[in-house]
């Protein structure tokens, strides 16, 4: 490991995540949050900094830059992303990162939440970490890693390639997308502005993964419109949305079905908020299965509980609106591994074991692979995302760095021109765009 890494990540990772970019899933706008854009203007002054070529903030609010090539040979182009959105379900303003110096393989307290410990017994993959630098948030926010660990790795690994022009690679772009928490991160623009012929995110957790295999994933609304009465006059005509809702989400089964009855290869559907009143109400819901069929059958079952809900009310309306996130990766990948396979020499060539599993979740790799890009998922070496026990080494990140610029070292090593990703054996319907 290149321990001059180190301090330049733990620098940037504290400095990114105390900038709140939160995304939002009910915002309409692209990006969904503006506050999204005070990181990305940031990171473009870094790039500039840095000595980057074609820095470009888009109009849907990607940033965009290039490692320029030190080979004179033909080589295809490798983009590397992350992504700069916090998730929306959990705290995120105001976050203060804290380092850990030298982690002595204990507990680890937060100052701004005395009742949490961090520790090997609820985080066995810290227990493997004693000696290393851990950065945690103070106990009331999420710490942000996800992904802003993979913002570090990627622009530590570009300052490094640019200080030292004898490395030899070909073109790498860099791209720092909005939105991925919430599912719309790979603006249907994205692939063509890229102009890559294959892609790695960096948005993965334990060092060594590498990810191909993603869920496939819908979102739903319930919409309910009740009868609206005043209460003291409401006997045989208020028919409560409220009410409604509940019932449909008694109705939906409660195992082998729900995030936490579920693991592995298992699908789940979640209900992920309520909102309204006695008159109209809400129900988001995230629907998620590694296979087609299995995706379909639980958007069949959601809009068969909301028409059986229907059918007993018929003065209240009832409706189900299910629209299309991303797919698996595996659909498309599994037609051509070349990324895959290079991921896994890269891996090794740094002293790794590579590994892989499916993920229960999705990256924007999985919408670029299904937009023609391929694009596997690197690990970063973040953990116990979306709350506040979220940690990561910083070790770990210099890891990654090295494994970014492996990957860069190696593409050049590839034929000038890859096989096109073959066509998805079922096409999702085209996702709205934001």
């Amino acid at each position: 490991m290149n321990t001059s890494f180190t301090e330049d990540l733990a620098a940037r990772l504290i400095r990114y995540c105390k900038i709140d970019s939160q995304s939002n899933a009910d915002s309409q706008t692209c990006p969904s949050t503006a506050i999204q854009l005070d990181l990305q203007r940031l990171l473009m002054a870094e790039l500039q900094d840095i000595g980057a070529a074609d820095i470009t903030l888009t109009d849907y609010g990607t940033v965009l830059a290039t490692v320029p090539a030190t080979t004179d040979r033909q080589t295809p182009t490798l983009a590397l992303l992350a992504h700069v959105d916090t998730a929306p379900q959990f705290a995120a303003k105001g976050v203060k990162p804290v380092l850990h110096k030298s982690y002595n393989g204990g507990d680890i307290s937060f100052p701004d939440a005395p009742e949490l410990t961090l520790s090997p017994t609820n985080a066995p993959y810290l227990a493997s970490k004693q000696g290393h630098d851990i950065i945690t948030a103070s106990g009331t926010t999420l710490l942000g890693a996800d992904d802003k660990a993979g913002v570090a790795i990627l622009m530590t690994a570009a300052r490094h390639l640019l200080a030292n022009p004898q490395i030899k690679h070909g073109t790498l772009r860099l791209a720092f997308t909005p939105d991925e928490e919430i599912g719309r991160g790979v603006h249907p623009d994205l692939p063509r502005d890229l102009a890559a012929d294959l892609a790695y995110t960096f948005d993965g957790g334990e060092v060594g993964t590498i990810e191909y295999e993603s869920f496939s994933a819908d979102g739903a609304k319930v919409d309910i419109k009740g009868v609206s009465i005043h209460p003291g006059t409401a006997h045989g005509t208020l028919v409560n949305a409220l009410h409604l809702a509940a019932r449909v989400l008694e109705t939906l089964p409660k195992t082998h079905s729900t995030p936490d009855t579920t693991q592995g290869r298992e699908g789940f559907l979640m209900a992920t908020e309520l909102t309204g009143n006695a008159a109209e109400a809400r129900l988001s819901f995230i629907l998620r299965d590694f296979e087609r069929d299995g995706l379909a059958a639980k958007g069949a079952l959601l809009q068969n509980v909301v028409k059986t809900i229907q059918s007993t009310e018929p003065r209240a309306t009832l409706t189900c609106e299910i629209t299309p996130q991303y797919r698996n990766m595996r659909y498309w990948l599994e037609t051509d591994m070349t990324p895959v396979t290079l991921a896994e020499e890269a891996a090794r060539a740094i002293g790794l074991t590579p590994r892989s599993a499916p993920i229960r979740g999705g990256t924007d790799g999985s919408r670029l692979t299904e937009l023609g890009l391929p694009c596997p998922n690197i690990f970063t070496g973040m953990q116990n995302l979306h709350g506040p026990l979220e940690w990561i080494s910083v070790q770990d990140m210099a890891v990654a760095t090295e494994m970014a610029l492996k990957l860069a070292e190696l593409a050049a090593d590839l034929p000038p021109e890859l096989p096109a990703a073959a066509p998805s054996p079922a096409p999702a319907p085209d996702r709205p765009r934001p």
